[in-house]
């Protein structure tokens, strides 16, 4: 983890009408790290992420990817600023995104839904795209299901059906937010599943999440934002058992006080942060 970030915020800012809802952001990412933002809901943990693929247009700093200015020419920041679409598209090619909805095409299969951005999007032949897609299908363990309609999946599938349509894409950074929040509780598990093999394979990542024990088990570093601000930083073992701040504490609070059980590579890593 050494060398240029793969990505990299700097006095990144953000407003929606009048609210300001990110404030001056620092953050670098090198390729390795599962970066992992903690907080509570409205602290500007989406917004980063749609901030660092453009989805969102940011109002103040930079976002460098691979050490190129996205969405922006030059140093402005107003709208007449923005860069060319073409442009835009081509500095944030090494990122892909999973999103808290599914957001798969009903009329399409499994594999048709993880083949279609390889086809529209990069111009893949058919015979490609598809091959990559079963890969990337049988990455996440849903081979078996390519060809299934996603009105017969279930929540969990559907989230390992996203999650293999943006690794078909073979980024070098996958952004992911909240990827269990719609999910049923007993279907969290096979997704957060993915993810940690994911990291173990050492894919850049930097992922949203309340899943504080999946967060001080998979993490490199934790990040805690509060009101749009970065409040702390750093290895899982020291914000999790070490918290320094007032605020942080008290997000944490309700998590020490739920009962633990050793029931895998999560509940691990909740007894660690806890220190037992």
């Amino acid at each position: 983890m050494t060398g240029q970030p793969i990505i990299e915020l700097r006095g990144v800012g953000k407003w929606f009408g009048g609210q300001r809802v990110l404030n001056r952001l620092d953050l670098a990412v090198r390729v390795g790290e599962m970066v992992t933002l903690i907080g509570p809901s409205g602290s500007g943990k989406t917004t980063v992420l749609r901030c660092m693929n453009f989805l969102d247009a940011y109002d103040e700093g930079e976002v460098l990817i691979k050490g190129r200015l996205l969405g922006y020419r030059g140093q402005g920041r107003q709208p007449r600023d923005r860069d060319r679409a073409a442009h835009i598209a081509e500095v944030r090619r090494p990122l892909a995104m999973v999103f808290q909805q599914f957001n798969l095409w009903p009329h399409l299969s499994v594999l048709e839904n993880v083949a279609a951005p390889l086809i529209l999007g990069k111009r893949l032949p058919r015979h490609e795209a598809r091959r990559r897609a079963a890969a990337a299908l049988a990455h996440v363990g849903m081979a078996d299901r390519a060809t299934a309609w996603p009105s017969r999946l279930s929540g969990g599938q559907q989230q390992r059906v996203a999650i293999a349509r943006a690794l078909a894409l073979e980024p070098e950074l996958l952004l992911l937010d909240e990827p269990t929040s719609a999910l049923d509780p007993e279907r969290v598990e096979e997704v957060l599943d993915v993810i940690n093999a994911l990291a173990r394979q050492g894919m850049t990542m930097v992922m949203a999440t309340h899943e504080m024990c999946f967060a001080a088990a998979v993490s490199t570093r934790v990040i805690f934002m509060a009101e749009g601000s970065i409040v702390e930083s750093g290895a899982p073992e020291n914000l999790f058992r070490r918290p320094a701040s007032a605020r942080l504490k008290t997000f944490l609070a309700p998590w020490f006080k739920r009962p633990l059980q050793d029931d895998g590579p999560a509940a691990r890593g909740n007894d660690r942060a806890a220190g037992e």
